[in-house]
């Protein structure tokens, strides 16, 4: 990671710089911007994001990356949620992205390690997270950092679901 990273909790003033990260991770994953420029997730669930992050009421939470020059260089978006299997809470790292220019920089292992010791301080017993399978780079780190489970993911939208 640059020396002078820092990796630290959003503040609302993080919003102009998170957007277009935010924007940049939805294009990864295969939201489209739209014919006429509309962001590649709707703006009310843009806002919604944004919001929980600093919403005590919500069981959301981020970090954000952070250059000596103040540029936002990743964010990761985490929560924790109770388990059948384990007597304590577990954490989904929801959301990972570094910007394009800081990859292979430590950025996305630093925010990994800061969710980890955020969790393992509110009593945790696992963190874990999701990418697509053939996501390579993001994989080269993960196999470094965490035990591949083996999981598949399926997925079924509910009609008329919020």
């Amino acid at each position: 990671m640059p020396s002078t990273a820092l990796i630290r909790p959003p503040r609302p003033d993080d919003y102009d710089q998170w957007l277009p990260l935010w924007h940049a991770y939805n294009v990864f994953y295969g939201h489209a911007w739209g014919p006429g420029g509309e962001p590649p997730v709707e703006p009310d669930v843009t806002a919604m994001t944004w919001g929980r992050l600093f919403d005590d009421a919500q069981p959301l939470w981020g970090l954000v990356a952070e250059a000596a020059d103040g540029r936002l260089l990743g964010f990761t978006h985490y929560l924790y949620h109770l388990s059948t299997n384990v007597l304590g809470s577990l954490c989904y790292l929801e959301d990972l992205f570094t910007a394009e220019a800081a990859r292979g920089q430590g950025v996305g292992r630093a925010l990994i390690e800061a969710v980890c010791d955020a969790a393992m301080a509110a009593g945790a017993k696992r963190v874990y997270w999701q990418t697509q399978g053939d996501n390579a780079t993001a994989r080269r780190l993960y196999d470094a950092v965490a035990k591949n489970s083996g999981a598949i993911i399926y997925e079924r939208e509910i009609k008329g679901g919020r």
